[in-house]
């Protein structure tokens, strides 16, 4: 059986306040595994977070990377696909939504904020060509 599409949610422009997403479906082989994809996605991307839709601590995510000037790839995932997320680290609990710099799991929000505050997270940034 083939696994259902993941959802990606790119900036396609940033003017201002407003950015405009693009949608598209990211099952580019059939026969990839949502597990496969998704560390295929990981690896592609410097700065990536996996979410469900409609996630509060995302959005929080998203604003703090756009104070920053950096638009992460989002992912938007099903329970199913929740599951198979790199997750099984301490780092990456609760799993949604979870953050990848430089295909690095950060964590969840309150990580992202612990690493901002002692000033880690622009450099880590810097380093992925993020910034």
């Amino acid at each position: 059986p083939s696994s259902p599409p993941l959802v990606y949610k790119t900036p396609l422009t940033a003017t201002g306040n407003t950015t405009l997403f693009i949608l598209m479906d990211l099952s580019i082989d059939a026969e990839e595994s949502s597990d496969t994809r998704i560390r295929r996605l990981i690896s592609e991307h410097p700065v990536i977070i996996f979410s469900r839709s409609s996630c509060c601590m995302c959005h929080v995510m998203k604003k703090l990377f756009s104070s920053l000037g950096v638009h992460p790839t989002i992912i938007e995932l099903n329970d199913h696909e929740m599951a198979v997320l790199p997750s099984h680290h301490v780092t990456c609990y609760p799993p949604a939504p979870s953050l990848f710099i430089g295909g690095t799991c950060v964590g969840g929000l309150e990580s992202l904020v612990a690493l901002h505050l002692r000033g880690d997270l622009v450099p880590k940034l810097v380093g992925v060509g993020a910034l």
